[in-house]
Parts: structure tokens; sequence; C-alpha cells
């Protein structure tokens, strides 16, 4: 099928055979997308549905490799680090277009919510196709988020859904999809929600001096830490005789307080952030030809903080911060034979930040990326080559030198299948990945390091994975897959909170050498007609160590807040119209700086949610109802030093579909 459209089939009850027996809404971009080189991790909008998750961030959590900063609540800020490289290196894209940053580099995935997301997959290295973006050629790895397209049963035009969840810590959230056939080639998606949360939970401080005796060990109520927010998503969904285009209007809006970090018995702090994001994207993408395919991409953002300190302990801060993004790319693949394939995609990013702070230099950066890229396909081998070009050039108001750099990034994958009747492949790349420093990083004005030097990864990975499903019996699919890694970061810039939570202070560790493992399995078992269960398990190792100076007292430590050992589990139960959902995550052992000395060392953490949730139909609507209980056994724990997370907390969801 060379074909772009869309394909409709009905959907099973049973949503753990979705990835056998399901053809869901997808689009089928050419063949160019099923060339998995190097397998991906993914988690569909029916599991989405069943974890205890709120947002993008949440759910990450369950991926191998994956690191998340919480610092706790609703509203606390969420962001991810991919094999203890760094944000930085973690492409995430929404519904194909790069999300961006350009001021810290942090996409804060709390403002992401779950409820309109069909789809979220993890590539490690870079995605296997090669019809995208040439900037998505240089990341370490990436996240892809894509979220539901608009799919109706026969002689309805449209979808309806509410949903309504109260909880914990006062949260209020409610959200609707309206979801339109136009016409025959043409729907369209509305997708709205509210979020309000006093932010307030219980938590138990305890620390000790170095000599081992008790300084606080006490019970409060987390302060500051309420959330106001407005979500809302429009687009339209067009099909071409040979192609696709999609529309996309996002919008997000909060007022929330920043909890700040508990230290010296100060439980309240006076930190504030508004935020008022906005981005418009379009995607379009066309067969040409038998052999030619090109896509089109294109987005404007625009993003406005307004930060607040009112803390009498800290220096009174009433900044103003815009940024600006526009973004456009194009890529083209040409089948040079039906096993050969090639293309050559460009993109050009645009990216300015203003501020009404004093001597604010006023920033903007000019980003060209060429790509040049290969794949072979053939019977039992599968091979991809890539090279991108990343040409940055910075401009600013005042006397300072702006950053100019060009770096070649190339990368290499393989996949080798050795029997035609066995699921079993073997993998081995080996990348490049380069990534500038940001905005705040090289300007801000009681921070910024100007001097600071670009980060650059190499990366080098040997995996295997095997596959089975059975038509009948017990069992009915089993997956398994490993990879071990080694990367070396040269001149890795660390971000630490610096008082306050919006503000960072900026460290360059130099070198560091990664060695790792990841694990992922999934079973399902089919005991009888109406009972399904799934698992899914992960487990990940990594040794991060500092290698820049033999002289520093942390030398070959391992790195700030990177565990040795980490995992999760996912144990589903669905009972005809019923569903039960077990999550289980555990952190291993690690430390809050870089010197490994006792007094820096967290203790290993772990978390049990649960949900049980069932289905009903009245008339014509389709009723679902949810009750969920997070940290099941009330552990007190946090993931950032000194901001603690929520004890034991529940929520009760109602969804209606018409």
């Amino acid at each position: 099928m060379m074909a772009s459209m869309y394909l409709w089939a009905q959907q099973p009850q049973h949503n753990r055979l979705d990835s056998i027996l399901q053809l869901d809404v997808v689009y089928v971009s050419s063949r160019y997308n099923h060339k998995e080189v190097i397998p991906s991790q993914t988690l569909s909008g029916e599991q989405l549905e069943k974890l205890s998750a709120h947002s993008v961030a949440d759910a990450l959590r369950y991926f191998s490799g994956i690191q998340l900063k919480d610092y706790g609540g609703v509203g606390g800020i969420k962001t991810v680090n991919i094999r203890s490289m760094g944000t930085h290196h973690l492409g995430i894209s929404y519904d194909g277009i790069e999300l961006g940053n350009a001021q810290n580099g942090q996409i804060d995935l709390g403002q992401f919510s779950l409820d309109n997301v069909e789809e979220i997959t993890l590539f490690n290295g870079q995605k296997s196709a090669l019809l995208q973006p040439a900037s998505d050629f240089g990341h370490a790895g990436a996240v892809y988020i894509r979220t539901r397209a608009p799919r109706f049963e026969e002689g309805k035009t449209n979808n309806i859904l509410f949903k309504a969840k109260y909880g914990s810590s006062d949260m209020l959230r409610l959200s609707t999809l309206w979801e339109q056939k136009l016409s025959t080639k043409v729907s369209s998606s509305l997708s709205a929600e509210v979020l309000t949360a006093s932010g307030k939970y219980k938590f138990r401080y305890r620390r000790k001096h170095q000599d081992g005796t008790t300084a606080y060990d006490t019970t409060a109520i987390r302060q500051n830490g309420d959330i106001w927010a407005v979500r809302a998503e429009g687009n339209l969904h067009g099909m071409l005789d040979e192609g696709f285009w999609k529309f996309k209007v996002y919008t997000y809006h909060s007022e929330r307080g920043i909890p700040g970090a508990i230290v010296n018995n100060v439980w309240r702090r006076g930190e504030r952030q508004a935020d008022h994001n906005f981005f418009t994207q379009g995607r379009w993408q066309q067969q040409l030809s038998d052999k030619l395919t090109t896509q089109a991409v294109a987005k404007y953002a625009y993003y406005h903080t307004h930060y607040v300190n009112r803390d009498t302990t800290q220096l009174m801060v009433d900044n103003t911060y815009k940024q600006q993004e526009l973004y456009f790319s194009t890529s083209n693949v040409y089948d040079f034979l039906r096993w050969w394939s090639a293309s050559l995609c460009y993109d050009f990013k645009w990216n300015k930040l203003d501020s009404d702070m004093r001597q604010f230099v006023e920033p903007q950066r000019y980003s060209n990326y060429l790509s040049l890229a290969t794949a072979m396909d053939l019977p039992r081998l599968k091979m991809q080559g890539s090279v991108l070009m990343t040409a940055v050039k910075d401009h600013t108001r005042k006397a300072v030198s702006p950053k100019s750099n060009t770096e070649y990034t190339p990368a290499v994958f393989v996949n080798y299948t050795p029997f035609e009747t066995c699921d079993l492949s073997f993998r081995a790349y080996a990348k490049k990945s380069f990534r500038m420093p940001t905005f705040n990083d090289l300007y801000y004005t009681d921070l910024g390091n100007a001097l600071l030097k670009p980060e650059s990864a190499l990366q080098y990975n040997v995996g295997v994975s095997f596959d089975h499903q059975w038509k009948q019996g017990l069992l009915r699919f089993f997956h398994i897959q490993t990879d071990t890694y080694y990367n070396s970061v040269h001149d890795k810039i660390v971000a630490y909170p610096k008082g306050q939570q919006f503000r960072w202070t900026m460290l360059n560790l130099g070198k560091v050498h990664i060695k790792g493992i990841d694990v992922e399995a999934e079973l399902t078992a089919v005991p009888t007609k109406d009972l399904f269960i799934t698992s899914r398990v992960q487990y990940t190792y990594q040794d991060a160590r500092d290698v820049t100076d033999p002289s520093d007292s942390y030398y070959r430590d391992q790195i700030p807040y990177i565990p040795w050992h980490s995992g999760s589990v996912i144990l589903n139960v669905q009972y005809k119209n019923w569903d039960l959902n077990y999550s289980f995550i555990y952190v291993g052992e690690r430390y809050n700086q870089q010197e490994n000395i006792k007094y820096n060392y967290m203790q290993p953490w772990y978390t049990s949610d649960v949900s049980l949730s069932r289905q009903f139909n009245v008339k014509n609507l389709q009723f679902r109802v949810m009750l969920e209980v997070n940290n099941l056994f009330s552990q007190d724990y946090d993931v950032i030093l000194n901001y603690p997370m929520p004890k034991r907390n529940y929520g009760i969801t109602m969804e209606v579909k018409i």
C-alpha cells in the first residue's frame, strides 16, 4: 500500500489484543513507516486510559531508559530525560511536529493531557522512517505523541465525549471532545479541558545532619501548589487521493503556585507562574509518483510566561518572558528500487526571546537543518544511514558574543532477522548527536554563561528482540526486547533549581560515560473467552559517571539523580465490562549532588497504583466509571530532593460517550 489514507475497522471489546486484531485509525504514509530498524516502545490509547496517569509525563514513567523529574502535585513541573543524557537530547513531537523551548529547553509535559492522546511512542536513537523532518535525525531519542484521529461508526456523523474527574488535593478536571464528519474526506475535532486543584497534600519531612542525628522529622501540608489551567485544541483532518493533510490550533493557559523546596524548616514559598501558550501547525503529505513522496510542515508558536517571586527571604522577582518560534520543514523520499530508498530533508527554525528583565540581550536564533538518509529493506536485513548538518547562528541586541556553530552528526542502524519462521531479530546502531546551549544557558542575566560549549554525545547500542503470538490457547502474545548501550557525553550541561524552581543553576560537567541495559517484556493471556490478562514489565540499569577531571573529589561518581536500577510493572485484568489495573514503579538509590557521599544519598522509592473501572450502557449512551488509589502504601518519597511527593491519594472519574 503506497497511498496515504485512513483505514477503519470494527474495534473489539478487549484492548489487549489491539496489537493483534484491531486495525485502528492509522495513517499509512507509504511503506517507510514500516521499516522499523530499531523497535520502539509504545503505549496505546486504551492502555493510557487505565494507568493512573494524568499527563504525558506520567505515562512516560513506564518506558525503559526514561527518567522523570517531577516536582510534585498536579501542577508541578514535569520533564523527562533519556538514558542519562538530559532533557535536551530528547526530541518530543506532537502529531509529527517537534515541541520547542529555546529559552530553557525544558518541555513541561505536565501541560499535555492524555484525554485526547491515542498513542505515545519512544524511539532510542531516532525514528526509523525516512519521511520525517530533518531535525528529527539529530536527537539522541524521540517521543512521538499522536492525538486521536476522528473515526465514526456507520451512519454516524459525530462523536461527543464528556469526562469529569475529582480527586485528592481538591482536584477537579473537566474535559470534552467533539468530532464531526464534514464530508467523506474531511473531519474535525475539538477538545477542551479545565483543571483546578488546591495542590495541598500531606507529606512527611525527615532530614538528618551529617553526623546522623535527626534534624527534622515532622508531617506537614504542601502549600502554594494550586493550579488553574485551561487547554483547547482544534484539528482538521483531510484525505487526498494519495495523501493527507492536518491542521491544528492549540492553546494552554494556566496560573499556578510553585511550591518550592522544603529547606531550613520553610514550608511556604511565594513563587507564582502564569503561562499563556499558543501554537498552530499544519502538515501535508502527498505521493507524487510511484517513486516520490513528499511532506511539508509549518508551525508558529508563541509562549508568554509571567514569573513572580514575593518570597522575602529571596530576591524579589517580577518578570515576563515572551518566546516566539517559526518553523518550516520539507521532506522528500525517492524509491530507487523496491528495497532501496533515500531522503533529502530541510528544516528552518527561528526563535526569539524577549523579556522585561534589566539588561536583557533579546537573543534570536536562526537554525538550519539539512539531512541526507538512505534505507535498504532486504528480506532479512534492514539498514538505515543518515547524516545531518546543523547550522546555528545567534543574534543579540547588546555586546554579548553570539553563538555560531555548524555540526555534522552521522548515524548508522542495522537490524538482522536470522530466521524467516521466528520473530527474532538483532540490531545495532552508532550515532552522534549534538545540541546547542539554550538561551538561558548563554544569556540569562544573573546566571547565563556565554562561554558554554555545545553539548555532544556518541551513542552505541546493540540489542535483540523476540515476538510471538498464538491464535488460540492460554498465551496469545509475548514480546521481549533488551538493549545494551554505551554513551559518551562531552561538555555536558546540567541544570539544577537555584532555590527558586523557575530559575536554574548551569553546570558544565565536561565528560560523562554512560553504560546501561534496557529490558522490556509484554505478555497476554486469555484463560477464558471473557477474561483477558495483560502484563508489561520494564527494567533499566544505568551507570553514568563523571570522568571530567581525575583530581575532582567526585571523579567517576554517579551523576546526580540517576539511579543504578529502576523499573515498572503494569498488570491489567479485564472481565466482561470490568477492568482492574495495577501499576508499580521502582527507582533505586541515587545521589542528589556530584559527590557520592552519605550526606547526598537518596533512598530507593516505589509506588503502587490501583484502578477499577466498569463500562455500561444506558439507551444510546456509553458510560465508564473508574475509581483509583495512587501510592497505595502511602510511601514518603522525593523524586527531586526537598520536593516531597503526595502520600496516598484518590480519584474518581466519570466518562460519557454519545
